[in-house]
């Protein structure tokens, strides 16, 4: 601490309001720009309507962010890391295979929470990776690690006699093609049924289909 007259003067905690503050401001940019991605759409939104609903200036904006593309870049991969991070959560290389995969769909639920109320903005993820090259590279990138660690999962059940011999990367795709089809059934559709029971049925059924039987 540094005394300046009748004042101390903590620089420690001076530098750690000043992160507080900058991390608060970079939260409401987000949260505008989300709000407003949602409602009207990523290309009828502006940088400055994003800076008006967060309450600071344009300054403030591209201190935090190069672009609203920026923003909207670091918005997927916000919801993108939290898949990451669940499947991180779940994976116990102690576990039987089967297992892991069922606890993993049991997941589904923990996403829907997160999710929930935010349909406009996953359907608009979806459409930007459309029509913009960035966007859908961004986007496609995580559906590809998650083809791969499923295709490591269906491997080490193979290895260990719990599945036949099949083509882990087909059943990868069809793991994943049934999690982000009941996603997206679940968000439009969010009372049309039991939406974590169809994923946990539907990896179920999909683990009959390669368990190895007993000769």
């Amino acid at each position: 601490m540094i005394p300046t007259g009748r004042y101390v003067v903590d620089e420690e905690g001076d530098v750690n309001s000043q992160q507080q503050r900058a991390e608060e401001t970079r939260n409401r940019i987000l949260a505008a720009a989300e709000e407003r991605f949602a409602q009207y759409g990523y290309d009828a939104t502006s940088v400055a309507e994003i800076c008006r609903q967060a309450g600071v200036t344009k300054g403030g904006f591209y201190h935090h962010f190069s672009s609203k593309q920026a923003v909207f870049l670091e918005l997927l991969d916000q919801w993108l890391g939290m898949l990451d991070t669940l499947l991180v959560t779940y994976h116990d290389a102690e576990t039987p295979v089967a297992d892991e995969l069922l606890q993993i769909a049991g997941m589904i639920r923990h996403v829907f929470r997160e999710a929930s109320g935010r349909l406009p903005m996953f359907l608009e993820f979806w459409n930007k990776a459309a029509h913009d090259s960035a966007i859908w590279q961004v986007a496609i990138s995580p559906y590809r690690r998650y083809r791969d660690f499923f295709a490591r999962l269906i491997e080490a059940g193979i290895a260990n006699d719990e599945f036949q011999a099949v083509d882990s990367d087909v059943f990868a795709q069809l793991i994943v093609s049934l999690a982000v089809g009941v996603i997206l059934q679940g968000l439009m559709d969010p009372h049309g049924g039991d939406w974590g029971k169809a994923m946990h049925e539907g990896m179920r059924i999909i683990l009959e289909g390669i368990k190895k039987r007993e000769e």
